[in-house]
């Protein structure tokens, strides 16, 4: 490109030639902090992963869930079975019993203490209700567990009234301890059908990677 000799140039032709690198420049510096309008929202992956995460919390809370609605329930057939026979033997089982449905139900409360955390808006209501729910069920198997104990502590003592009476009590903490259990475990299944729910219709056709995952979320979930 030929060098410009500004002494030749008329003074029209100056301002002229003036103008036009005022407008290059700034047709430049427009173009450096022009954003486009679909970067006003968060990037796409940020919003994928955020997703992601909110599925795998939810499918893990409903995993931890399920495990301990069957502690509870073992613990309330092992009580139930044993109805009628007093013995330090049965006590002590019951006991083991309710002390795993009980730290189960904490594991699944901490689960879904991490899952109403990272819910996203379409579930975080049903993940709410799934946390609450998992510390009700906590909190029924921790008296089961305590009354189990008080069980065999009569049973020890080999006072049969007491030890019957007991165990009683024990059987019917441990069914309300299976009951709470059980309706955590379906309050963490809608949360998490929920959030699966959201991710479908969410989903981005053009990235396989977020479709794909999906299928395999709600396949470990069933």
């Amino acid at each position: 490109m030929p060098l410009v000799d500004w002494k030749k140039m008329t003074p029209n032709a100056l301002r002229a030639c003036v103008a036009s690198v005022a407008m290059a420049v700034g047709a430049c510096a427009f173009a450096a902090d022009y954003t486009a309008p679909g970067r006003l929202s968060p990037p796409q992956n940020t919003t994928d992963g955020t997703r992601d995460a909110a599925g795998r919390a939810a499918r893990e809370a409903e995993q931890a869930a399920r495990r301990a609605a069957d502690a509870a329930r073992a613990a309330a057939e092992k009580s139930k079975a044993s109805a009628g026979k007093v013995s330090r033997a049965l006590a002590e089982g019951i006991r083991r019993a309710a002390r795993k449905a009980a730290e189960s139900a904490t594991r699944f409360e901490a689960k879904a203490t991490v899952a109403a955390r990272k819910a996203i808006d379409e579930s975080k209501d049903a993940a709410r209700a799934a946390q609450e729910e998992s510390s009700k069920a906590v909190a029924a198997s921790r008296e089961a567990l305590a009354m189990a104990e008080k069980s065999l502590d009569r049973a020890a003592k080999m006072n049969k009234v007491e030890a019957e009476k007991a165990a009683q009590a024990t059987r019917e903490a441990l069914a309300k301890a299976e009951e709470a259990a059980r309706l955590a475990a379906k309050a963490a299944a809608d949360a998490a059908a929920r959030t699966f729910e959201a991710m479908k219709r969410t989903a981005r056709p053009a990235g396989p990677d977020a479709t794909q995952a999906l299928p395999a979320l709600q396949k470990e979930n069933s």
